[in-house]
């Protein structure tokens, strides 16, 4: 008798998951302006930068997965990372990782460095930063409230450890060399291996929250923005290509001669970008040389401080008594 780890298989699962975990907004943007507060306003409002910042960059680091898996069910992707083919090293047959963590690594990271900011965890707690915003979108609020929000924060870290875990470490698979043993993948195992390795994501969590410290605004949002994204459309197209000419494209010889011409665009295209040309400071008047030259920098002797209106009606009052 086979139990299923969910209670039903949706065919766009990863989606309505999405789409929960993203209405968890709704409760600090609502609460930071129903408090009455600054603080606890501009909160809310940095937690909805936030979430949209991440949310966008934690959406396409899943669209490889599907492109490898074939489908948006939490069901057939974890089966996707079943046991794959060994590879044949001089005879040898050596286990090929199968996990999506190890076969689409840069879709990892981008997701673990999204969850983090879509649960408003340090290094990016920036909605409740204690040395700017008091307490954030929270500081009104005490007693059951209180508990409620962080109770809510902390169910959404147990949500996303467990998706990372679905979409990127197998599921309830047993991790190599215990899949090798039987016995290790049937009755209670799967349970608790999934289990295991949201413990694992979730101490992750701790560990960050122990070891970092919180990031500037202006640093968190230009990582989302000009970094995350970016770099997700990149990995995005070139996994379609690859996928393409593993696919599509039967014999080795075209592959090749499709991936050099790749290339060679690739090459054009960054030869005709303008280059940044080097700005050469020109040393100030009065300043002696630099230091790579044997000297040390040193401001204009000839300064002249301008004076205030006190001082000059106090000169003008001592003009008059002399």
């Amino acid at each position: 008798h086979d139990t299923a780890l969910q209670l039903t298989d949706l065919p766009v699962g990863v989606l309505f998951v999405l789409a929960c975990s993203s209405m968890g907004v709704f409760g600090i943007v609502l609460a930071g302006w129903s408090s009455g507060s600054t603080y606890p306003l501009l909160g809310g409002l940095r937690s909805a930068a936030q979430v949209i910042s991440y949310e966008v960059a934690m959406g396409l680091s899943f669209v490889a997965v599907f492109l490898y898996a074939g489908s948006l069910s939490t069901s057939e992707i974890v089966a996707a990372q079943g046991s794959a083919a060994p590879i044949d090293l001089f005879g040898l047959a050596l286990p090929r990782p199968s996990w999506f963590a190890f076969t689409l690594p840069v879709s990892f990271i981008i997701y673990v460095i999204a969850m983090v900011g879509e649960t408003n965890r340090a290094p990016f707690d920036l909605p409740e930063a204690e040395s700017e915003l008091v307490g954030g979108f929270h500081t009104e609020y005490t007693s059951l409230k209180f508990a409620m929000f962080f109770l809510a924060e902390y169910i959404n870290m147990v949500t996303v450890s467990a998706l990372a875990v679905t979409m990127f470490l197998g599921g309830w698979e047993a991790p190599y060399p215990f899949s090798r043993v039987e016995a290790l993948s049937t009755g209670w195992f799967p349970i608790v291996w999934f289990l295991l390795k949201v413990v694992g994501f979730i101490f992750f969590f701790v560990w960050l929250r122990g070891t970092l410290p919180r990031l500037r605004y202006d640093q968190f949002m230009k990582l989302g923005w000009k970094v995350l994204i970016p770099v997700s459309l990149l990995w995005i197209m070139l996994v379609a290509c690859v996928r393409t000419l593993t696919t599509e494209v039967e014999t080795t010889r075209t592959r090749i001669t499709i991936i050099g011409a790749i290339a060679l665009v690739v090459l054009a295209v960054l030869s005709l970008l303008p280059g940044r040309e080097a700005k050469v400071e020109q040393p100030r008047e009065g300043s002696f040389a630099l230091p790579e030259d044997g000297g040390f920098p040193m401001p204009p002797l000839d300064l002249v401080v301008p004076p205030t209106p006190r001082s000059l009606a106090l000169l003008a009052v001592t003009k008059e008594q002399e």
